[in-house]
């Protein structure tokens, strides 16, 4: 296991962080085999949230006996001070534990909602009052946006930024990396899979692996996953797969979709998921979870070309800051089902 100075925050990482996100959907013991064998084997980053169902109480109840192992990480949705305090509160109720190492202003992709949170009555409020109380060591924010995370992170407020880095995105390269090494931030990337859709694994992983980050959140919910991410990260990527691996990256990212989910369906196809495994879909292939995701959705991909409101002027692009042809990309989808 690889392991890094965690920018300004004064700790040291491992390489590879355990995504809680999807344990609530396994069962208890399972989640707790998983946890416990991640710690035993090197494993000392824990990245969870509030919004994450029971996935805090899960942490609690497994491993909080073992609490000065691993750097907690955990999130807030909420944007206003009194909401974000109750929240923060519950958590460390949740996880057993009187403090987390970071909190992380959650899931920020609208400009007013970053104003909101900022506001003097606002969650970052509220995220500076436990850190005064010794409940909160650090301070970070979470969102899909790269190039306004890049903005917001300039005016040195936050210690820490998470933000999604895969094989079929790889737009924070581009100027959210760098500015948080030069504000020597903690830099955490996360979906490597790009949730469940990038294949081989191992060679997803490796992607985020090669580039200027601290911790690589993997969603993992197995000792068998577990096993299967660590040795992804066995080997250092050298020269000639750093070049395969940006070149792919190039390719598979031209789809050019942040998942910020400004768009919206009125008949609720998931436009992000469609965007992104596009590319995927073509170049690699999807992994078990990306074909049960395509077979879940089949109806509604199918009706994209008959829905009357959408033929002259399709409603998802009109809300995408990026004007991305998301009506030809869905329908194209639907060649998939043949």
């Amino acid at each position: 296991m690889r392991y890094r100075e965690f920018g300004k925050l004064g700790y040291r990482v491992s390489s590879l962080g355990f995504g809680a996100m999807n344990l609530p959907g396994v069962p208890l013991d399972q989640a707790r085999e998983a946890l416990n064998y991640a710690l035993d084997h090197g494993i000392n980053y824990i990245d969870t949230a509030a919004a994450y169902r029971n996935s805090e109480e899960i942490i609690g109840e497994t491993i909080s006996h073992r609490r000065e192992e691993y750097f907690l990480a955990t999130k807030t949705g909420k944007r206003d001070y009194q909401s974000a305090k109750e929240e923060i509160d519950r958590s460390l109720q949740r996880m057993k534990t009187d403090y987390v190492d970071l909190l992380q202003i959650h899931y920020v992709n609208y400009v007013h909602e970053f104003k909101q949170a900022m506001q003097p009555d606002g969650a970052y409020q509220a995220a500076l009052e436990a850190q005064r109380a010794g409940k909160v060591r650090h301070i970070g924010i979470s969102g899909h946006r790269p190039e306004l995370l890049t903005k917001w992170i300039a005016s040195g407020q936050f210690d820490q930024v998470l933000f999604h880095l895969n094989l079929a995105q790889p737009f924070a390269n581009r100027d959210l990396i760098p500015k948080m090494t030069e504000l020597n931030m903690g830099k955490v990337a996360m979906k490597p899979l790009s949730g469940g859709f990038i294949q081989p694994v191992d060679k997803a992983i490796r992607y985020p692996y090669s580039k200027d980050v601290h911790v690589i959140i993997s969603g993992m919910v197995s000792v068998q996953e577990v096993m299967q991410n660590i040795a992804a990260m066995e080997l250092e990527v050298h020269a000639a797969e750093h070049d395969e691996l940006e070149q792919l990256a190039v390719q598979m990212g031209t789809h050019n979709c942040r998942r910020c989910n400004y768009c919206s369906c009125p008949i609720e196809i998931p436009i992000p998921d469609i965007m992104i495994s596009s590319k995927v879909r073509d170049t690699l292939g999807l992994l078990p979870k990306g074909n049960g995701f395509y077979d879940k959705h089949k109806n509604k991909i199918l009706s994209c070309a008959d829905y009357d409101p959408c033929k002259e002027q399709p409603l998802c692009q009109q809300q995408c800051p990026y004007h991305l042809p998301m009506q030809r990309v869905i329908q194209e989808a639907a060649a998939y089902y043949v």
